[in-house]
């Protein structure tokens, strides 16, 4: 008997870690301002493409970071940003698949 709740505790971590897993696997779609990290919000002192959404920042991935930045460097625009969000040190970071800038 002692055995079978031990295999059915196992069997409940095991499902409970997967279903985390895959929500954190989730795609957000983020609206808000593009903008560069150093030169508008003054967060750091090397330049960064983030999405600020209301209060939250969420830094792009280096690969999306180095695509999108010339264009918001100095000139912020306002737009969605559709990727997989996590967060690292305290750090929100996005893995941009799809960037629409507002007209």
């Amino acid at each position: 008997m002692k055995a079978a709740w031990t295999m059915v505790l196992g069997l409940a971590v095991v499902l409970a870690l997967v279903l985390s897993v895959n929500a954190a696997d989730k795609e957000e779609t983020l609206k808000g301002t593009i903008t560069c990290a150093k030169c508008d919000l003054k967060k750091q002192d090397t330049c960064a493409t983030v999405i600020k959404v209301k209060d939250t920042v969420y830094y792009f991935d280096k690969d999306s970071a180095k695509k999108y930045h010339q264009e918001i460097c100095k000139s912020p625009k306002d737009g969605t940003v559709t990727g997989t969000v996590s967060e690292k040190d305290g750090k929100k970071t996005v893995m941009v698949t799809k960037v629409e800038f507002a007209k």
